[in-house]
């Protein structure tokens, strides 16, 4: 079980009654607005599972996570408050030109049994381990869909059979992703957290990633590059400590109060020999 008070006042709302297309459009935008998608716990060498009770205790220490952590612990708070949810495996497609399928690269999420005027079959696709991803839940219907500055794609996997694919806006991180049909457990998800936390080839292990996304919007942190995409683009160097912490808890909420004042010029060091390192390669 889990404290849905304080994973609730964690995210900003209140939600009365049986679960509902409103509700879950609601909770979907306060996760993504007050939890954020982030790695620094590889960073900080502090070694995570993809237990989402574990998840859940984290992020209401303030802390964020990626999809293993971020899925993982929505998907426990959505069971807690009624709603029927299914985990699928899933997988990101980087680039065009990188394979696609189900490798076990990501964790979705499918809430079934909320049917609407746009969905009437009632299952929704929900998911907070995209960083840069949809900001409202999306009807599992083939179609095209407009959010904000954003544009979607939802159509069968050519790749899985009976499952699904999402195609992202062409200006997001990623390509794409596919997902299987059926159920998955937890475990399913273990090797590839291993390989995504602990490998020098996981993009988690060489660029500390922070991102947030809004209705307009998402703010991005890349090593110390902070970047807006969506209703304004800018981009920005983070060239102090200062700056990079101050950017974590302005924009990001991410005050790092359980990180000590040595774990932060550790990890500070580590970020700004990474950022010469890039520089000096562009």
């Amino acid at each position: 079980m889990i404290d849905i008070r304080a994973y609730l006042s964690r995210i900003g709302v209140r939600v009365e009654g049986p679960p509902s297309v409103e509700s879950l459009h609601l909770l979907h935008r306060a996760h993504l607005e007050h939890v954020p998608y982030e790695c620094l716990e590889i960073w900080l060498g502090r070694p995570t599972t993809v237990d989402p009770a574990e998840s859940v205790a984290r992020i209401l220490r303030g802390r964020g996570g990626y999809c293993y952590h971020l899925n993982g612990a929505f998907g426990l708070l959505l069971e807690a408050l009624g709603y029927r949810v299914v985990r699928h495996v899933g997988g990101a497609q980087r680039t065009a030109d990188s394979p696609a399928g189900a490798d076990g690269g990501h964790l979705v999420l499918t809430v079934s049994g909320l049917p609407s005027q746009d969905n009437p079959g009632g299952v929704w696709m929900v998911d907070q381990g995209l960083g840069d991803g949809f900001h409202d839940p999306l009807p599992l219907v083939e179609g095209v869909y407009r959010q904000g500055p954003f544009t979607y794609g939802l159509r069968p996997s050519q790749v899985e059979p009976g499952g699904w694919r999402f195609d992202h806006d062409p200006r997001g991180s990623f390509f794409g992703f596919d997902f299987r049909p059926e159920p998955a457990q937890m475990t399913a998800f273990a090797a590839m957290h291993e390989f995504l936390s602990t490998s020098p080839e996981s993009g988690f292990t060489r660029v500390a990633t922070v991102q947030r996304r809004d209705a307009k919007g998402v703010d991005i942190v890349r090593g110390l590059v902070l970047t807006r995409v969506g209703d304004r683009e800018h981009t920005l160097i983070l060239e102090t400590e200062r700056d990079y912490f101050e950017t974590l808890a302005d924009i990001f909420a991410l005050t790092l109060d359980n990180v000590t004042s040595a774990e932060r010029a550790k990890l500070w060091r580590r970020l700004w020999t990474a950022h010469e390192q890039w520089s000096g390669s562009h």
